[in-house]
């Protein structure tokens, strides 16, 4: 038994140095006649704000503090000098396996209309599935940018909270302008 194990390893292991290459550069020549498709495919397990932000104040703490907030908070001013639009409390995990990028010419089709465009876009296209792992936000009008900054009030319009998974269909196409 012994010897077949080192007669295997030794055959394993010399059957691998002819597979051994070394990079050399193309020139343009021969670069020319290489093809190939564009495109990414990307996988992902994103965690938010588990254990709460790094920022401690009267607003924002710990997780485990029940008088404290607790995630990220995104905002957005829709207008200048106007409110702010926020996605507050955005904390838990999102996975995804099968996203994919790549670009399109768009030369016919969408009523006649793509022939027109003839332009490329950005396809994305949307994973199978989509895993929730306690994944929270609360969407939300607010007076200040900052819970700390004076004048903060905030209304909060609704939040959700998922867990499982969501299935999506389809492409979303991006369309450059001008």
């Amino acid at each position: 038994m012994i010897i077949l194990s080192r007669t295997l390893l030794f055959v394993f292991t010399t059957a691998c140095f002819p597979v051994m290459a070394e990079m050399k550069s193309i020139d343009d020549g021969d670069l020319s006649e290489v093809t190939g498709q564009s495109g990414v495919y990307l996988s992902g397990d994103i965690s938010i704000n588990e254990n709460g932000g790094p920022l401690s104040d009267n607003y924002f703490g710990a997780c485990t503090d029940a008088t404290k907030s607790c995630g990220a908070r995104i905002a957005l001013q829709t207008e200048q000098d106007g409110g702010w639009f926020v996605i507050d409390n955005l904390r838990g995990g999102i996975a995804f396996e099968g996203l994919t990028m790549k670009i399109r010419d768009i030369d016919s089709g969408f009523g006649g209309d793509g022939a027109l465009f003839n332009r490329e876009v950005l396809e994305i296209g949307l994973p199978g599935t989509i895993r929730f792992d306690d994944f929270q936000f609360t969407l939300a009008g607010s007076a200040t940018e900052r819970p700390s900054d004076p004048g903060f009030q905030q209304l909060d319009l609704y939040g959700v909270e998922m867990s499982g998974e969501a299935t999506l269909k389809g492409n979303l196409l991006v369309f450059p302008t001008d």
